[in-house]
C-alpha cells in the first residue's frame, strides 16, 4: 500500500531533480517472475528503477540499513530486504527466491556494491543463482547518470540527468549439471554483457543525436 502511494511522488521529485528519464519499460513481462538485473552507481538506483518500472519491485538492501531508526522499517515497507554483504547469506537467498517463485519483481544488482559511474565491474554470482534457480525472465537494465546524481561518498544528491534503460528480457538455463559454479559464472558474464550493450546502444544513440544537433545548426538559414 505505501509503495503504491509513495511511488507518483517518488517520480515527479526524481523527474524536476535528474530529469529521469525510463525507456524500454515495454521490455517488463506483465506477469509472472521477473528478475531485474542493473548496473550500480549510486543509493539512488532501486527508485530510479522502481520509479519507472511498470510493476511494483522488491529489492534487497544491505542488513546495516535496517538498523538505521526509520529508515528500516520505512524500506522495509517499500519492499526492500536485508542481506549480509559479508560471505553468503542464505536466507537471503531463501527470501529471494520465494519472491520469484511467488510471481514478484526483484531487483538486484550483479556487481554487489556501488562503483564508479559508468564502469561496469566483476559480478558476484547471487543474481546469476537466483536466475538459473527460478526459471525468471530476466531483464538487465543501465542506469546512466545515479552515479553522477549522487556519487558514493557524496553525503547528498546533486542535479543530474539520470535515465534508466530496460532490455529485452530473457531466460537462463544450467548448461552444466555437474557444474553449478560454472553455471553461475557464466550467466554471471551474460547478464553483465547485455548490461554493457544496452550503455553502449544509449551511448550510440546520444552520440548520434548530437551529430544531428550540430547538422541542424550549421544549416539553419544565417549559420
Amino acid at each position: 500500500m505505501l509503495y503504491a502511494i509513495l511511488k507518483p511522488l517518488a517520480l515527479a521529485v526524481m523527474r524536476l531533480l535528474f530529469g529521469l528519464q525510463g525507456r524500454g519499460m515495454e521490455h517488463i513481462p506483465a506477469r509472472g517472475p521477473v528478475l531485474i538485473v542493473a548496473n550500480h552507481s549510486s543509493f539512488l538506483d532501486p527508485p530510479l528503477v522502481g520509479g519507472v518500472a511498470t510493476r511494483q519491485l522488491s529489492f534487497m538492501a544491505k542488513e546495516e540499513l535496517f538498523r538505521v531508526p526509520l529508515l528500516g522499517g520505512l524500506i522495509r515497507r517499500l519492499n526492500a530486504r536485508p542481506v549480509r554483504r559479508d560471505g553468503a547469506d542464505a536466507s537471503a537467498l531463501r527470501t529471494a527466491l520465494r519472491i520469484l517463485q511467488d510471481g514478484g519483481v526483484l531487483l538486484m544488482f550483479p556487481e554487489g556494491t556501488r562503483g564508479p559511474e559508468g564502469t561496469l565491474r566483476e559480478p558476484k554470482p547471487g543474481a546469476a543463482m537466483l536466475a538459473v534457480l527460478s526459471g525468471a525472465q530476466v531483464v538487465p537494465v543501465f542506469i546512466e547518470g545515479s552515479g553522477r546524481a549522487w556519487p558514493r561518498g557524496q553525503s547528498l544528491p546533486r542535479l543530474a540527468k539520470v535515465r534508466v534503460t530496460f532490455g529485452p528480457p530473457r531466460v537462463f538455463e544450467r548448461k552444466d549439471a555437474e557444474g553449478r559454479k560454472t553455471d553461475y559464472e557464466a550467466v554471471s558474464r551474460e547478464m553483465m554483457t547485455a548490461i554493457g550493450a544496452i550503455a553502449a546502444g544509449t551511448t550510440e544513440a546520444a552520440e548520434a543525436g548530437r551529430h544531428r544537433r550540430r547538422a541542424r545548426i550549421h544549416s539553419a538559414p544565417g549559420a
